[in-house]
């Protein structure tokens, strides 16, 4: 059950970066990373229907999120031209 212990380990890392108040760019990677996880332990797990659809779900909703926040930024200064 190497999957599920990689699931358990990514979660404990991600809390203790949340406690640290990490950067959010850095919370999204790992965040993504677990998702990247969690599919690999429900196809070791034999892809049962209602799991496949939650991680399928949290990823797209990790996906939608990522596009907001990267909306609400400003843009970046044009480079000054010497």
């Amino acid at each position: 059950m190497d999957e599920a212990h990689a699931v358990m380990q990514r979660l404990e890392r991600i809390e203790a970066l949340d406690r640290e108040r990490a950067r959010p760019e850095t919370l999204i990677a790992e965040l993504r990373e677990l998702v990247r996880e969690a599919q690999d332990w429900v196809r070791a797990e034999g892809e049962p229907g209602r799991a496949v659809a939650a991680v399928d779900e949290l990823s797209e909703s990790l996906s939608a999120s990522t596009a907001r926040s990267d909306s609400d930024r400003p843009p970046a200064a044009a480079p000054a031209h010497a």
